[in-house]
């Protein structure tokens, strides 16, 4: 009669002892390095070289390189006596949400290129799973109740830095009295996850709910009006979250004209696979940007000269973001597009000190020439 009870003692004893091995295997090695790239790279669009520290200016296109020494700009620093924005917070569970219900990729692992056609990723272990995540809101003290306010949309929030740059920059009259919307991603990364599901996908769907399931709750719950003239609509963000900022903007240019992204990720990362878009973001500038009539957007772009090269497992040939926003210049410019691009020396993926040196510029740019609707 006892046997049972020490098979499963003996059993259980085997599960622990894996478990503990398997929680000790070593982490996966760390991704190497990317090389650093050459702004003057054969290929890579003609920029205007900027003496060390400098940014460029504000109202001016085209595409600029800076320095390597990335000192803060003075509006990333809270500064006495400049007006301080009210900064707010509340959830959004997926159980509420009729377009993005949640789903996940199983811990450790990843997906593996189609052997018929290395553009495609092949995710077995994504699932349904639920999430939740944060709407940061970001109210300027000047904004007065009642009135109708542009307003700028960021991904992977919140973005404190913003904050700080918009409560300066107000105070400066170098921007409009604006509202600021910092929204979480619903978590994961990349293929077969709900930010790469969010982010990644070449579509209106991401628009359509920060339209619809975002903005309404911003406006009850924060009293305030947010404009429906694509001219006083921007968003930004960086990595994904860079190239759901344009997706946002191409998809929807009735809602927003302003695009503001650091590393953008114009690269083969969409899944699901569509064959409409088979190469994902890379097909802005493959295919989508040139073939397509000029769109009312103003863009302001960056990459680092270390910026990502071939992340994962796909070797594709389309998972270079600096050559993909290289390209992403030369097909804006050819479209006559007004647009600005930085290449940023001793620079990494979404480099937090580029930003900390150019986002007040960015911003201002982004929104050059902005006039309030009046109806």
């Amino acid at each position: 009669m006892l046997r049972p009870v020490k098979t499963a003692i003996a059993i259980c004893a085997i599960a622990a002892t894996y478990l503990a091995t398997a929680q000790t295997l070593p982490p996966h090695p760390p991704r190497p390095t990317p090389p650093t790239r050459d702004p003057h790279t054969p290929g890579y669009v003609s920029a205007k070289e900027l003496p060390d520290g400098a940014i460029p200016p504000a109202d001016q296109d085209g595409n600029f390189i800076l320095g390597p020494t990335h000192t803060p700009a003075p509006e990333m620093t809270v500064h006495d006596g400049v007006p301080q924005g009210t900064v707010s917070e509340f959830t959004m569970s997926s159980a509420d949400s009729k377009l993005y219900p949640g789903i996940a990729r199983d811990p450790g692992t990843f997906g593996t290129p189609d052997p018929h056609d290395p553009a495609k990723l092949i995710v077995t272990t994504n699932h349904p799973a639920p999430y939740t995540r944060r709407v940061t809101v970001y109210v300027p003290k000047q904004y007065v109740p009642g009135t109708v306010a542009p307003f700028i949309v960021g991904a992977d929030g919140p973005d404190r830095g913003l904050f700080t740059a918009l409560d300066n920059l107000i105070a400066e009259h170098k921007v409009p009295v604006m509202i600021a919307i910092s929204i979480s991603n619903g978590s994961g990364d990349a293929q077969g996850s709900e930010r790469g599901l969010e982010y990644d996908t070449m579509s209106g769907r991401y628009a359509e709910f920060v339209e619809h399931e975002v903005l309404p709750r911003v406006e009850t719950l924060y009293h305030v009006k947010l404009t429906h003239d694509p001219n006083g609509r921007a968003t930004m963000g960086g990595s994904s979250g860079g190239s759901c900022a344009m997706i946002m903007a191409w998809y929807h240019p009735e809602l927003y004209h302003r695009v503001l992204t650091y590393s953008g990720t114009y690269v083969n990362q969409q899944w699901p696979y569509n064959p409409k878009t088979p190469h994902g973001a890379w097909e802005f500038h493959e295919h989508l940007i040139p073939n397509s009539p000029r769109k009312p957007l103003h863009i302001w772009i960056e990459v680092g000269d270390r910026d990502l090269l071939n992340p994962n497992a796909m070797r594709d040939g389309m998972h270079d973001w600096v050559v993909a926003n290289e390209n992403m210049a030369r097909v804006l410019a050819a479209k006559n597009y007004h647009y600005q691009f930085v290449f940023a020396r001793n620079a990494g993926h979404v480099d937090h000190a580029t930003k900390q040196q150019t986002l007040p510029e960015a911003l201002e740019y982004v929104w050059q020439h902005y006039r309030p609707v009046t109806r």
